[in-house]
Formats: structure tokens, C-alpha cells, sequence
């Protein structure tokens, strides 16, 4: 564990003096830039009877321009559109319509920014926490339905209709239910499946996607995280349910049944709360060995989780949130702004890698002493 504290701490250090070199280089060439544009340009600024934003104030400033400096064709041409990109800026540019006070990273921007980014933690560790425990209990659901021997709605249905020789109305409306369950079923895996910004926008005019709550669910069953970590943790657990000490766990008496409510089987609450539950059960050793290689996929999960929420922000432009500030400042091209928002989402990942890997080590020690 300490190699990997040493791993961890020397990337933070690396890549922030990196970071931080990056946004001295960038903010010495932005006001390199100015200072130069500006000598260029600030002469024919003064002028207060030339308006540059109108058409034929334009037009005659370049054929005088051209009439004293026919030499030099270029040059004037590309001091006219130094002028209008200024003059764009002014109208455009965060700096100049705050009147420069919230220009750079200033106090009042570090504030602002710190607010963002603890509101974006709290939304993290919450999207984070919920859809750790219902990839789980997805899987688990589905793994206690293999081990049922049930089949798909639509396989179930057509079977039912080959095996059945009297169609009365209990069979047509179990068949009308089947049919629904599956298409219900199909509608969950397309919303699960779908990007985060479909979803928002589907549904955008009949409800407000700038709450928290919005934010949240978005977090989790959007993008398709949710339905990806379900099926690890499912993979796991077939993979465990296929090993030898299972079969040893039921020689000496342990449940094996998985019907549902049962003494000896499983309900339905266990699916919510895997944890707890399963005391007597079988299922429990098979359950804590795939939550212990399940631990690992929570560095990859953290990554994408990320990048989905700050695309969600982006692509709702929602107002006060820390993507939306990430793709407002590099319109901006406040470049030095938009650096230390990587900076801060690099730590979020960081940090979450050394949690994961500080959780893992204490799993490890506890499979060391049971053995």
C-alpha cells in the first residue's frame, strides 16, 4: 500500500507542477499578445468621430489606410481586422464585460470556483455511492433469476403459446402481462443505454433539469455506467458460483435455494441491501468474493462518471455548475480559468483511486487473516 501511496502522490505532484507551468506559459503569452496588440492598435482607438461599428466610418478608415500607406496593402488589412476582433471581444469576451475585475484567477474566481467544485464533489459522491449499490443489486437480481432457470418475457410468452391448448381469458391476459414486463424491460434498457444529454432533452420542457435530483438520476442511469458495472459484478458472480468451495458450502448444509421468500432461499429485500443479508446462505461467500474483485472496477467507474457528469453540465448549459464554467471560459479562452478545473477534476479522480486502493488493501487483509 505504501508503493501505491508513493505512486499516487508523485502523479499529483508531477502533473500539478506541470499543470502549473502550462498555465504561467499560457499567461505569459495571452498578455504578451495584448501588449502587442494593443501598440498595434490603440492609436486608431483615440479617434473619438470614428465609429468602427459603423459601415462607412469602416470603409473610408481603409481607403485612407491604403491612400498613406499604398505600400504596405497587407499591413492595413490586418490592422482593420485586429480592430474588429477587439471590438468582438468587447462584446464577447467575460473579461471585458465584467470590466476586467473577473479576468484570470482572481479571489473572487477562486471563490467561485470553490463553491463549484465542492458542489460537483457532493453530486460525485452521491451518483457514486447509488449507482455502486444498484450495479450490485441489478446483477444480483439477475443472477438469482439464471439460477431460477427463468427465462426472457418474450421466450416465456412464445412458450407458453406453443405449450397451451386452451386459450381462455387467464392465459390471454398473463399473456398481455408477459408482453408488458417485456416491454418495460426494453424501455429500462434503452434509457440505461442512452447518453445523458438524449434523456435531458426528451424530457426537458416537462420538468426542470437544473435541480440536483435531476443531476443525480442523470448520473446514474444515463450514459450506460449503471448497466455496465451490473453486468461486471454479474460476471463475478458467475465466475464464483462456478468454483469449488461452493460446492463444499452446500455439502456442509449451507442454503442453496434462490427462490424467492422462502426459509431456505432468498427475498426480495436482500437484492437492496446484498450486505446484510444471505446469514445462512451460500450466496453470501459467492456475493463477498465478487465484491472483492468488484472493488478495483471503482477507479475506471470514477473516470467515466466524471466525464459524464461534466458532459451533462455542458450539454444542458446548466448555470453555475463546473462544466458549464469549463466550456463558458474556454469560449472565453481563459485558458489559466480552464487549467485549474482539470486540475481540481484530476484530483477528484486521484483521490478516488487512493480511497479505492486504501479499501482494497483492507479487503486484502481481511481474506489474509481468514485464511
Amino acid at each position: 500500500m505504501k508503493s501505491k501511496l508513493i505512486e499516487h502522490t508523485l502523479s499529483i505532484v508531477l502533473l500539478s507542477c506541470v499543470f502549473i507551468i502550462v498555465m504561467n506559459v499560457i499567461g505569459h503569452r495571452e498578455s504578451a499578445r495584448n501588449v502587442d496588440r494593443m501598440r498595434f492598435i490603440a492609436p486608431y482607438l483615440q479617434f473619438d468621430s470614428l465609429d468602427f461599428g459603423n459601415p462607412l466610418h469602416v470603409a473610408l478608415f481603409k481607403e485612407t489606410l491604403d491612400l498613406f500607406h499604398p505600400e504596405t496593402p497587407a499591413r492595413n488589412d490586418s490592422l482593420l481586422l485586429a480592430i474588429q476582433a477587439f471590438r468582438q471581444e468587447q462584446f464577447t469576451n467575460q473579461a471585458y464585460k465584467t470590466g476586467g475585475g473577473d479576468r484570470g484567477l482572481s479571489s473572487a474566481k477562486m471563490m467561485k470556483l470553490g463553491n463549484m467544485y465542492l458542489q460537483f464533489i457532493i453530486i460525485y459522491l452521491i451518483v457514486m455511492v447509488l449507482s455502486y449499490y444498484a450495479a450490485q443489486s441489478l446483477a444480483i437480481f439477475r443472477f438469482v433469476k439464471m439460477k431460477q432457470n427463468k427465462t426472457s418475457y418474450l421466450e416465456e410468452l412464445y412458450t407458453g403459446m406453443r405449450s397451451t391448448t386452451h386459450r381462455n381469458g387467464s392465459f390471454f391476459s398473463h399473456s398481455v402481462f408477459l408482453f408488458a414486463k417485456a416491454l418495460v424491460k426494453s424501455l429500462s434498457y434503452a434509457v440505461l443505454f442512452s447518453p445523458a444529454y438524449v434523456i435531458a432533452y426528451s424530457i426537458r420542457s416537462s420538468m426542470n433539469t437544473d435541480s440536483y435530483l435531476f443531476m443525480i438520476v442523470l448520473g446514474v442511469i444515463s450514459n450506460g455506467l449503471l448497466i455496465n458495472y451490473a453486468n461486471k459484478f454479474f460476471t463475478f458472480l458467475v465466475t464464483e458460483s462456478r468454483k469449488g468451495y461452493v460446492q463444499t458450502a452446500i455439502v456442509k448444509n449451507l442454503n442453496a435455494s434462490y427462490e424467492w421468500g422462502t426459509p431456505d432461499g432468498v427475498s426480495r429485500w436482500s437484492v437492496v441491501r446484498p450486505g446484510s443479508s444471505f446469514p445462512s446462505h451460500v450466496f453470501r461467500h459467492i456475493y463477498m468474493n465478487a465484491r472483492f474483485q468488484f472493488l478495483s472496477t471503482l477507479k475506471e467507474h470514477a473516470s467515466f462518471l466524471i466525464t459524464g457528469l461534466v458532459i451533462i453540465e455542458m450539454a444542458l448549459n446548466i448555470q453555475g455548475h463546473l462544466g458549464y464554467e469549463l466550456l463558458q471560459n474556454i469560449l472565453y479562452k481563459q485558458y489559466d480559468v480552464v487549467v485549474s478545473i482539470i486540475l481540481g477534476i484530476f484530483f477528484i479522480v486521484k483521490v478516488t483511486e487512493i480511497v479505492v486502493d486504501g479499501w482494497f488493501h483492507h479487503e486484502s487483509r481481511k481474506y489474509e487473516n481468514r485464511v
